[in-house]
């Protein structure tokens, strides 16, 4: 057995050739497998035919949400699941990665007063959702009613005829959902789980894995006593016994100018609709994201699914009925796509299947987690690790991962007043996004480029806000193997394509730094 490994690896040198448990995939609920198998004191293999959060959890809204949809629709149980664990993440695991968001739905003249009110009751139902999973007042506020002069004051943007006034309330936003993944990652790794990027799987059965190296076509066999199937959409590629109905949420991004002085998500009505909403969703870099659609996916699975223009046009069409100026086509300055993991459940749209997550046991053993969503994947990790546990009969300890903080967790307060006080806008950003391991960031891009503090916490272009640091730490500790790793997912760069474009050059340089080392 090869030493257990502390930062995230491309490819497979070295790769250890017996383990306790494989892990297939790398999105948010993959890496959370990893964790949560390494945390029981099992030997752990996680590898990812792409990268990290190469698919559906990077396309993400963002949010942490806390069920308030799935509490609309009846889902009770799914609802209070949500809510326990988006606490944990804010509150316990992830506060440095995660910030209460405020939102408003704006009742306008198209909101009919009984529309009103059953948007009132349902921020009230979310906060009973809050206060039965125990998370404080102090992290996610109170809903209330907003006057008319409130609304305006805080959503400078929107249509103000007929504006009778709006409801507050908060939820969990993000700082990026491929940085969760990333971290939930590199803390697997610093615990002692080998985790590989491009390494395909290309046979398994539970107690047995063929795997390929993406980067120089090598191939390892490797046996272990679990299997533990979390591709997603692509599950059935693995097993052919599991059935998803995969479905497209599409999302634009636009520029901070668009939409200036707005600091509030705003749910925008969707016409004929009681309960559905298109969001505007602020960004922490400026912009903002508005999504998402529901459309059935048929066919072969796409390995970066695409938003389609009559997508693009309805998204654009239901917002600009909330804002004083509708926005254009012109306005979306990038646009993304993820394909969300439904179990198949009959006849229903894809709108109404149940978000509910299933552990799937094959024939020979690969034990398979499909459905659920992003806010859960702590939950569904852990009953994925159950069963495997209690199917190969493994000798592991219980879960841990609700007390686990992950890699550069800390109080929110304490990462504010740090921000605050480092004294450069790089510096402050690092704390934004690696929270208190921001140190370590820089000391290891120094330490790895040779390059000077001040050199590494400038942009890597005038209008960007990425910094060299990133890009240096996401080759170093994140095991990002190409442009494509760097920009599209250790940064999000990659989701405004003129943007992506101009760090081209960064990150190639740093790429040819770092290779010309070894």
């Amino acid at each position: 057995m090869t030493a257990s490994p502390t930062r995230i690896t491309p490819g497979l040198a070295a790769v250890p050739t017996e383990v306790d448990v494989l892990v297939v995939g790398l999105g948010v609920t993959g890496a959370g497998v990893a964790l949560d198998a390494v945390s029981r004191g099992l030997t752990v293999l996680a590898v990812d035919a792409h990268d990290l959060a190469f698919g559906t959890s990077r396309f993400s809204s963002k949010l942490v949400h806390g069920g308030l949809r799935y509490l609309a629709s009846g889902q009770v149980g799914i609802a209070h699941e949500s809510a326990v664990e988006r606490g944990i993440l804010m509150e316990t695991t992830a506060p440095h990665l995660t910030r209460p968001l405020p939102s408003i739905i704006p009742l306008a003249a198209g909101v009919s007063r009984p529309m009103g009110a059953l948007a009132g009751a349902g921020f009230l139902g979310g906060d009973l959702l809050r206060r039965a999973a125990g998370t404080s007042g102090d992290t996610l506020p109170r809903p209330r009613r907003l006057s008319a002069a409130e609304t305006r004051r805080i959503a400078p943007p929107l249509r103000t005829d007929g504006l009778r006034g709006a409801y507050l309330g908060w939820d969990g936003q993000l700082e990026d959902d491929a940085r969760l993944v990333t971290t939930i990652a590199r803390t697997a790794a610093e615990r002692g789980a080998h985790v590989r990027t491009h390494a395909r799987v290309v046979a398994a059965t539970g107690r047995a894995v063929d795997l390929r190296d993406e980067l120089t076509g090598e191939t390892v066999s490797v046996t272990t006593r679990s299997v533990i199937n979390a591709a997603g959409v692509w599950a059935g590629d693995l097993v052919d016994d599991v059935r998803l109905r995969p479905s497209r949420g599409t999302h634009l991004v636009l520029r901070a100018g668009t939409l200036p002085g707005l600091d509030v998500a705003v749910f925008a009505p969707i016409p004929g609709e009681t309960n559905r909403f298109v969001l505007v969703l602020p960004q922490p870099d400026g912009q903002f994201y508005v999504g998402l659609t529901d459309e059935p996916v048929e066919g072969p699975v796409p390995d970066v699914a695409e938003p389609t223009e009559v997508e693009i046009g309805f998204l654009l069409d239901v917002v600009s009925a909330s804002f004083a100026r509708p926005l254009r086509r012109t306005d979306v300055v990038g646009a993304f796509a993820g394909l969300r993991p439904l179990l198949d459940g009959g006849d229903d749209a894809t709108a109404d299947l149940s978000r509910k997550h299933a552990v799937l046991i094959s024939p020979t053993g690969v034990v398979t987690i499909v459905g659920g969503k992003l806010t859960t994947y702590r939950r569904m990790a852990e009953d994925a690790v159950d069963a495997a546990v209690a199917h190969a009969r493994l000798t592991a300890g219980p879960c841990i991962t609700a007390s686990l903080p992950l890699a550069g967790a800390a109080p929110r307060e304490a990462l504010a007043d740090r921000a605050a006080k480092a004294g450069h806008r790089g510096a402050g950003r690092l704390v934004r996004r690696y929270g208190a391991d921001a140190d370590l960031v820089l000391t290891a891009a120094v330490e790895a480029s040779g390059w000077t503090q001040q050199e590494l916490l400038a942009p890597v272009a005038d209008t960007l806000s990425t910094l060299w640091a990133e890009l240096f730490f996401g080759v170093t500790h994140e095991g990002a193997a190409d442009v494509a790793d760097l920009l599209d997912r250790r940064t999000r760069i990659g989701l405004v394509p003129a943007d992506r474009a101009l760090a081209v050059p960064a990150a190639e340089k740093v790429l040819e730094i770092l290779h010309a080392d070894r």
